[in-house]
């Protein structure tokens, strides 16, 4: 059987492809250790350097998303407490300049992104469906404990 020369225009056209994928892969890599500095960094200066007395009571950074072009990170911050949510958030966004300074100041990346904070609600979400399956847990009667034996 005949087989037809390789032609090494196309396999040339393969192997750039291939090196494209492997690129954006990385790129994708890249994007989320910049992320994930990003959090780090911004967790660290709030609770370290932002006195704000509206800043207070248990929050977390909870992740950072930042664009492929870094131009923009957006922050996600859980907060405990109902009450104080409101103000954190608000406090925060009044702070959002002075925070991108000082996230330039301890990053070396081309752009220093634009922050944009949003409030997250699973760990208020992970602690109500923990209440409810405590209730439903001390709600049930196991057989076991029902019957007790007597001396």
């Amino acid at each position: 059987m005949w087989t037809a020369p390789a032609n090494p225009l196309l396999t040339d056209i393969k192997q750039k492809k291939a090196e494209q994928k492997k690129q954006k892969y990385m790129s994708y890599q890249r994007i989320d250790r910049i992320s994930e500095e990003v959090r780090r960094e911004v967790d660290a200066i709030i609770r370290g350097e932002l006195h704000d007395p509206r800043v207070g009571g248990t929050y977390s950074v909870t992740r950072a998303e930042v664009t492929g072009d870094l131009r923009y990170a957006k922050i996600y911050v859980s907060v405990l407490e109902d009450e104080k949510r409101d103000a954190l958030m608000e406090a925060l966004k009044n702070a959002k300049g002075y925070i991108r300074h000082e996230l330039g100041k301890r990053m070396i990346i081309r752009y220093t992104p634009e922050l944009i904070f949003v409030s997250d609600k699973n760990i208020e979400y992970g602690v109500h469906i923990a209440k409810v399956l405590a209730e439903a847990a001390g709600g049930e009667e196991h057989p076991d404990d029902s019957d007790e034996r007597k001396p």
